[in-house]
Parts: C-alpha cells; sequence; structure tokens
C-alpha cells in the first residue's frame, strides 16, 4: 500500500504522443538506415577501388604507427589528408551503429565492432583489391573516428531514440 510521502506514478501520455514519438523514431531509424547504406556505398568506394598503376609502390603495414610516422614526414596538407581522412571515414559508424543496433551501445561495443568492420575492410584490401594494401594504422584512425563520433553525437541521439524508461 502506498503512503502518503510517495509521488503518485505520472500520468499517462495521451495516445498521440506516444503515436508522434513513435513516428519520429521511426523517421530517425529510416534515416539512419539510408545514411549507413549511402557511408557503405562510400566506404566501398574509398576502400576497395582498384588502383592498377599503384601495384608496385603499396606496401603492407602491420606495425601501428609506422603509417603515422610516414604521414608526419610527409607535407602538412598530405598528412592532414590521409590522418583526417582515415578519421573521418570511422566517424559515420561512431554516430549509426549504437543507433541503428541498440545492442552495440557503449563506448567499447561501438569501438569493437568498427575495430571489426575495419580489419576485415583492411584485409580485403591487402588481399584482393589490385594496388591496395593492409594498413593497421588506418584501422586505428578508423575507430578513434568512431570514437570521437560516438563522444560527440552518437551516445546522444541513441538515448534520445532508444529510451530506457518504463513508462507506457
Amino acid at each position: 500500500m502506498p503512503s502518503d510521502t510517495e509521488d503518485p506514478a505520472p500520468p499517462a501520455r495521451p495516445w498521440w504522443r506516444r503515436f508522434a514519438a513513435a513516428l519520429l523514431r521511426a523517421v530517425v531509424l529510416l534515416a539512419a538506415f539510408a545514411a549507413m547504406v549511402a557511408f557503405a556505398v562510400l566506404l566501398a568506394r574509398v576502400t576497395l577501388t582498384p588502383v592498377p598503376g599503384a601495384v608496385g609502390t603499396v606496401h603492407h603495414n602491420l606495425h601501428p604507427g609506422e603509417s603515422l610516422r610516414f604521414y608526419l614526414d610527409a607535407p602538412a596538407r598530405d598528412a592532414i589528408r590521409q590522418v583526417g581522412g582515415n578519421v573521418l571515414l570511422g566517424t559515420p559508424f561512431g554516430v549509426l551503429l549504437p543507433l541503428l543496433l541498440p545492442g552495440v551501445r557503449g563506448t567499447v561495443k561501438t569501438l569493437l565492432a568498427t575495430a571489426t568492420a575495419m580489419l576485415l575492410v583492411e584485409i580485403v584490401q591487402g588481399t584482393i583489391v589490385t594496388g591496395r594494401a593492409f594498413d593497421i594504422d588506418d584501422v586505428i584512425l578508423n575507430t578513434t573516428g568512431a570514437l570521437l563520433g560516438y563522444l560527440l553525437l552518437g551516445r546522444r541521439i541513441s538515448r534520445a531514440v532508444h529510451r530506457r524508461t518504463g513508462r507506457p
């Protein structure tokens, strides 16, 4: 039996507010799905397009930091393009994965999912795509981008869309 000091249960939201919230959630999820598909197409074009002219000049990098040192020795414009491009390439994962897959919510889960996806992309690049090479630093930079995307936007958006409340 409730005592006089307990707050009464909040009134149920009207049906139209629940409907509007569900509709907004559906629209956001649909937009996120479309963004993820567009991102997948962009990722494939950027990373899986053959570069036949580069066959003799590419090399695999299995040592973390090796490519980063090379980038830092390059002109600033090239370094920013390489490092910034790889960081930006991972950012959508940090924003969209926790939104589309609530089971991937959380910093560690988002990072593991991104690292796994990017590792697979790099393996395909290094083994199948002509003129491309496996580079562990790309995986690290992509995953760093996912972390930034998750911390700046993904966490907030995911929490807003996938609220964990006891409300009807």
